[in-house]
């Protein structure tokens, strides 16, 4: 079959509603998933046992033990499935770590994929994504979704989004998302509204982890700020709990103009020009 290719898309929240914190500790949640045509890249190939090793200009740092979520993916897809043979797996780390996109949530579905794919498993897998995190049952399918429940809940909402140009911008600055849950004050400020229209819905919504994130990371209102100044934009926000905040254009070519003008003010900072799946 030779080596097998996935994209672990990066995903973003275009809204993110945090309604209650359940008795078992996890937060009830309202989100609208949408996900970039780009991200961290995995291969995959045939091999005796699993094993997994990692590049990228975000690889540093990485453990590739069992702690690994791309290792824990293939352990309990292997196990759920009754495989009894192993993969060589590799990681390109595109994306930064922490940073509310995804990441190893992506990676891990990536790796549920390109294992069915190689493995001949043919089944919903989604019960297993599960287990490796709340965002992974999103993040498998990487499609625009609304996301209830801790966000595994999940309604597909078609393409109407597919094409939109997005910017997305990180001050190379690490957030705990434990922390910006602490730091949340707990106050429910109402539910999504409901329509067909995504990006009013988007538009009219918001991210309640930002005010958290702001206070343990000022850096993301600078990052926000700089945003806002961009032209023809439609939607500003943090993804997830931050760090990473992103821009929808009516353009690519407004697009591009932005991350010129981010990298020549701001060139420490990591940006990405993608658009929506």
């Amino acid at each position: 079959m030779g080596i097998l290719t996935e994209t672990a898309y990066a995903k973003l929240n275009l809204a993110l509603h945090v309604r209650r914190k359940r008795a078992e500790g996890y937060h009830e949640l309202e989100t609208l998933f949408a996900f970039c045509a780009d991200g961290d890249v995995l291969t995959a190939e045939a091999a005796d046992k699993i094993t997994l090793t990692i590049d990228g200009p975000f690889a540093e740092g990485l453990a590739v033990d069992d702690g690994n979520l791309v290792i824990r993916a293939a352990k309990a897809l292997q196990v759920a499935v009754g495989v009894t043979t192993g993969a060589r797996l590799h990681l390109t780390k595109n994306l930064p770590i922490a940073s509310g996109i995804g990441g190893g949530s992506a990676d891990a579905a990536a790796a549920l994929r390109v294992l069915s794919r190689l493995w001949g498993v043919d089944g919903d897998v989604s019960a297993i994504a599960f287990t490796l995190g709340a965002d992974v049952p999103a993040c498998l399918t990487s499609q625009t979704a609304r996301g209830e429940g801790v966000g595994e809940a999940l309604t597909p909402l078609g393409d109407a989004l597919a094409g939109n140009p997005v910017l997305l911008v990180n001050p190379r600055v690490g957030v705990s998302t434990a922390a910006i849950f602490t730091a949340w004050d707990g106050v429910d400020r109402g539910p999504l509204v409901q329509g067909d229209d995504l990006l009013y819905i988007a538009q009219s919504a918001r991210n309640d982890l930002t005010a958290p994130a702001v206070t343990l990371a000022p850096v993301i209102a600078n990052v926000l700020a700089v945003l806002e100044r961009q032209s023809d934009t439609t939607l500003v926000r943090m993804s997830g709990s931050g760090a990473t905040c992103f821009a929808l254009f009516e353009t690519l070519e407004a697009c591009d103009t932005a991350r010129e003008a981010i990298q020549k003010s701001h060139p420490a900072w990591w940006t990405l020009s993608s658009v929506l799946r």
